[in-house]
Formats: C-alpha cells, structure tokens, sequence
C-alpha cells in the first residue's frame, strides 16, 4: 500500500473538480468528496502565486466543520498568471474569448496550491504548499477559440482552458514544470504531505 499511515483515515476531497479528483485517484486512493460553496475572493494585498495559496487554505477552513479524528481533508486551487493579471474562472463566453486571445502566443504562469487538513489535540492543522508552471501557447485563432469554448465550455477552470483536452492538445508549446500542477493539483507535493500525516 501506498500511505500504510492512513489505513485508517477517512480521505476527503473538499473539490468539485472531476480532475482533482482523478489526480488523487492516481494515488491510489478512493476518496469521499465534499462540495460546498466557498468564497474565493481574496484581498488586493495578496497577488501572484499567492492567491492559489490564499485560496487554497480559505477552502482548507470552510470545510473543517467537518473535521473529525480520523479524517484527512485535501483542498486546492488554481490560478493563472499572465504577468501581474490573475486569470480566474471565466464568468461567460465574453471573458473566456478575452482570457484566451491574451493568452494566445504568450508564456503565462500557472500556479496550483494543495493544502492537507487533519486534527492535532482536536484543533485543525493545515499544511498548505504551492507549486508554479511556465506555459507558452501557440497562437490561437479566432476559429480555434470560438470552437473550443462552444465544445468544451471552460468555464470551471482558471485561465478558460484545461491543458488536458483539445487546446492543450494543439495550443500548448511548451511546459516548462510539472503537467499536474497545470491540470490542478501539484501531485507530487501533494504525495509527500499525506507520507507526513
């Protein structure tokens, strides 16, 4: 077994994001999901890479009502940085047609927080990390992304793209960092936080 320290641990995925869930699947673990609303504003003091962290861990404390001896509860966040912009979750297909004619030719940042939540002397302890990715696109045309928003509807991921699907497919020139911090969750840091629980 992978984590013979959580045997016993109840592991929740605090995330409605079916690729979150997949990467931690990929780690050979089954894990309760949890959905619920939660506030990702975060104050104009934060910025950058920051943010994904910011958010990261305000998901981390929405959800530790329901924290209890046994569990383990993962959240995370993703953000996309073109320079000083943060690149959210397009609101409709104006905002995700604009966030990918930006993109376009262009190398942005991507930046994934995890954070791993679990009780120590009954309070909540988290420990939050954040890894960052280069990404440099192609250059997109109008067509490309007029198609790829009406086909694959962008709308739940930072940045309106998934580099899992068509446009990282054929928009994606280089990766420049790891390929799961892109899709949403920096696995590979997240692995060595659940070794520590």
């Amino acid at each position: 077994m992978l984590y013979p320290n959580l045997t016993s641990k109840r592991i929740i995925l605090a995330s409605k994001s079916p690729r979150r869930l997949e990467l931690v699947r990929g780690l050979e673990l089954e894990p309760e999901v949890h959905v619920r609303d939660v506030d990702e504003s975060y104050p104009k003091s934060v910025a950058g890479a920051a943010v994904a962290e910011y958010v990261t861990l305000a998901k981390a404390s929405a959800f530790s009502d329901i924290l209890g001896e046994n569990d383990v509860i993962i959240t995370g966040d993703t953000v996309v940085l073109l320079g000083e912009e943060v690149l959210e979750k397009p609101a409709n297909i104006e905002e995700a047609k604009a966030m990918l004619k930006k993109l376009s030719g262009q190398t942005h940042l991507v930046a994934s927080g995890v954070a791993v939540t679990t009780l120590k002397k009954g309070k909540p302890h988290t420990i939050c990390k954040v890894d960052t990715c280069k990404v440099t696109f192609e250059e997109l045309t109008d067509e490309i992304i007029s198609h790829y928003i009406k086909k694959y509807r962008p709308f739940d991921k930072a940045g309106s793209y998934g580099v899992q699907d068509l446009l990282g497919f054929i928009g994606v020139r280089s990766i420049n960092g790891s390929f799961y911090t892109v899709m949403g969750l920096p696995v590979h840091l997240l692995h060595k936080m659940l070794q520590q629980v």
